[in-house]
């Protein structure tokens, strides 16, 4: 059976030797490594929301625009919308955002439930593995087609990050 998570349930953070590896991109990050991750990751500089201090992610890369001076990067909360870099973001949009070496300054927006299923259907026919992986860790059943991934991506919380002109942090 298949659980659906409500607004602020999520999947269970992971413990142990899985924490350490879902945070080694982090450590990458930090040694100058970055480049070695790709386009597909980024590194999301945020801040707690009750303490102030200054925390990182790293997030995947759902879809990325380049379009003339505008440059912008879609993730998704895949520990939903009470992940903390989620609610951090949404007590204070102004974000730092770093691919590779390069820090971009960011502001963040939330995309509608409409929003997230074209995403999600634009996303899964370019990474079927990692989509239904998606899916799977996030409690929702998928067949494959466009309309369960469109519906799926209703329910996951995405951001967009829009770097701002000046675009260095």
């Amino acid at each position: 059976m298949t659980h659906h998570f409500s607004a602020l349930e999520r999947p269970p953070l992971p413990t142990g030797w899985r924490r350490f590896v879902a945070r080694l991109p982090i450590r990458l990050y930090r040694a100058g490594l970055g480049p070695l991750l790709g386009k597909r990751l980024l590194l999301l500089h945020h801040t707690g929301r009750l303490t102030g201090l200054r925390r990182q992610v790293v997030l995947e890369v759902v879809a990325h625009e380049r379009d003339g001076d505008r440059l912008s990067w879609t993730v998704a909360s895949g520990f939903g919308p009470a992940s903390a870099w989620y609610q951090n973001l949404r007590h204070s949009p102004k974000t730092t955002v770093q691919c590779g070496n390069r820090r971009y300054t960011a502001t963040a927006s939330f995309l509608s439930p409409e929003d997230g299923g074209a995403i999600m259907a634009r996303y899964a026919p370019e990474h079927p593995r990692l989509a239904r992986r998606l899916c799977s860790f996030m409690g929702f059943e998928v067949d494959g087609s466009e309309g369960a991934y469109r519906e799926a991506g209703r329910r996951i919380p995405f951001v967009r990050l829009d770097a701002s002109p000046d675009r260095l942090a």
